[in-house]
């Protein structure tokens, strides 16, 4: 018997809507790459973008475990000469609550132009109001 090779004609994505509030940051990110990716599905295929669309809502209510709340810092650089800049997970969290978890979900996916393919299907909204219910998304329960 032979392997099925998928073609780019075959992929069917899906919508799917989930509530962040009162998740672990890291444990949401990490279910929310797989999706993206497309590992759940069995026509899986590493070099091609099978995943699906994710919609998050009340990013805003996210939680991490330990110190991260004071310790962790986010790093830009404006490539000027001194131009580095730190930002607390609290600054962060209070100003650009959705930031956070696309900062997250965007580290666990691949670094090349198929990492932004998938990240493009990622919508993040603060609120519990997102303007895809044309799309009909399934509501996504995660295992945490």
């Amino acid at each position: 018997m032979k392997t099925h090779a998928v073609k780019a004609g075959e992929i069917r994505r899906d919508w799917f809507v989930f509530d962040a509030e009162d998740k672990v940051l890291g444990r949401v990110a990490s279910q929310v790459a797989t999706i993206l990716k497309g590992k759940h599905k069995p026509i899986y295929s590493p070099h091609l973008d099978t995943g699906d669309h994710v919609v998050i809502v009340n990013v805003e209510k996210i939680r991490v475990t330990g110190k991260k709340q004071e310790k962790k810092k986010y790093f830009t650089h404006s490539m000027y000469p001194g131009g580095v800049t730190w930002t607390s997970f609290k600054e962060m969290s209070d100003t650009k609550p959705d930031r956070v978890l696309f900062l997250a979900v965007r580290g666990m996916l691949p670094k090349n132009s198929l990492g932004r393919a998938m990240i493009k299907k990622l919508k993040i909204y603060s609120g519990p109001q997102h303007p895809h219910a044309a799309q009909a998304p399934k509501s996504l329960t995660l295992p945490y």
